[in-house]
């Protein structure tokens, strides 16, 4: 079975949401350990109620990629056999970039969800930028990660519609509902062994 890590560093909805789906028997993989980079991340007691140990490697301000840090993550990982034989990391609210020792360690085995239909608004602000920009739709994007900014091969994605009186904070309630919904399906599926990535592009079985 796979075992499962999962990077927070706030509240961690998609976190819960993905744990939730475990808890109901509906993704066959082992919730291994929730780590924080922030000590008083709400998403710390989340994951303790729902039955996960919770590990927390401050990052004290640390800032861009940084494998020293990332050296630590990959500490805890193993400790709980979270490894890149049997390991999936997903990212969820992770505020930290990455350093490319730790992906290229983890490739093919690190997820994300991205606020936004990919390749389209990646970064930051991604709701506030479709907004600004005029599309009709936005949405959300499952994907692997790579050593660039939203850029690893795309797993799933929901569509949302922009609505003319929507705001960022609007829009982002409506784009995090889809998010919780397709960020455990694409777990589902990695755990069913059902993923498979080809060049830039992911098939699904």
């Amino acid at each position: 079975m796979i075992n499962l890590a999962i990077l927070i560093s706030g509240r961690g909805s998609n976190m819960e949401a993905i744990l939730k789906s475990v808890k109901k028997n509906k993704i066959p993989i082992k919730p291994a350990v929730v780590i924080s980079n922030k000590s008083d991340a709400k998403g710390i007691n989340i994951a303790q109620k729902l039955g996960v140990r919770t590990e927390v490697i401050e990052s004290h301000g640390i800032m861009g990629a940084n494998w020293d840090y990332d050296k630590k993550i990959v500490t805890i990982l193993e400790k709980y056999d979270v490894t890149p034989k049997n390991g999936l990391v997903c990212l969820a609210g992770f505020m930290r970039i990455l350093s490319p020792e730790f992906i290229r360690h983890f490739k093919g085995r690190i997820m994300n969800i991205h606020p936004a239909i990919l390749p389209s608004f990646p970064g930051l602000h991604s709701q506030r930028q479709a907004i600004e920009y005029g599309v009709k739709y936005s949405g959300c994007t499952v994907h692997f990660v790579d050593e660039g900014v939203d850029t690893g091969p795309v797993i799933l994605q929901a569509a949302v519609k922009v609505n003319a009186s929507d705001t960022e904070e609007s829009l982002s309630a409506r784009i995090l509902g889809q998010e919780h919904k397709i960020y455990p399906k694409a777990v589902k599926l990695f755990a069913q062994g059902r993923i498979k990535i080809s060049g830039r592009r992911t098939v699904i079985s």
